[in-house]
C-alpha cells in the first residue's frame, strides 16, 4: 500500500517513545489481547488479514527494529516468538498464520519500537508481494 510506504519512508528512527510506549502505558487505547509482565498483543488498526495482530515488548532496551537487536536481546526476541505461538492458539489459527517483522525504510517500518505483525484467518500467498 502506498500509504503504508510513504509512512515508512517518513519515519524516523529514534529511541524517543513512540506510539506503542503510549500504548503499553495506556496513554491511548487499544484492542488488547494478550499481556503479561514482557510483551503486549493488539490488533492492529488496518488490518491486512482476518487476525491482524501486533506483538510489542514492553521494554524497548534500544531494540527499535530487528537490524538493532542485539546478543543482550536474545531472550526477549524468543519470547516475542513464542508469544505470537501463544496468541495464533488463542486466535484459533489452528491451520496456520505468518509471522512479520518489517525493519527499516525499505523494509517498510513506520514504528521504531521492535514489533511482529501476527496475520492469519486466510490463504498466504508465496511471494507475498
Amino acid at each position: 500500500m502506498a500509504s503504508e510506504k510513504e509512512a515508512a519512508l517518513a519515519a524516523v528512527p529514534t529511541d524517543s517513545p513512540t506510539i506503542f510506549d503510549k500504548i503499553i502505558n495506556k496513554e491511548i487505547p487499544a484492542n488488547i489481547v494478550y499481556e503479561d509482565d514482557k510483551v503486549l498483543a493488539f490488533r492492529d488498526i488496518a488490518p491486512q488479514a482476518p487476525t491482524h495482530i501486533v506483538i510489542i515488548p514492553k521494554v524497548k532496551d534500544g531494540l527499535t527494529g530487528l537490524s538493532k537487536a542485539e546478543e543482550k536481546h536474545c531472550e526477549i526476541l524468543g519470547y516475542l516468538l513464542y508469544t505470537a505461538k501463544l496468541v495464533a492458539k488463542q486466535e484459533g489459527l489452528d491451520d496456520g498464520f505468518r509471522l512479520v517483522i518489517n525493519d527499516g525504510p525499505k523494509g517498510c517500518q513506520s514504528v521504531y519500537h521492535l514489533h511482529i505483525h501476527l496475520l492469519g484467518g486466510r490463504q498466504m500467498n508465496w511471494p507475498p508481494g
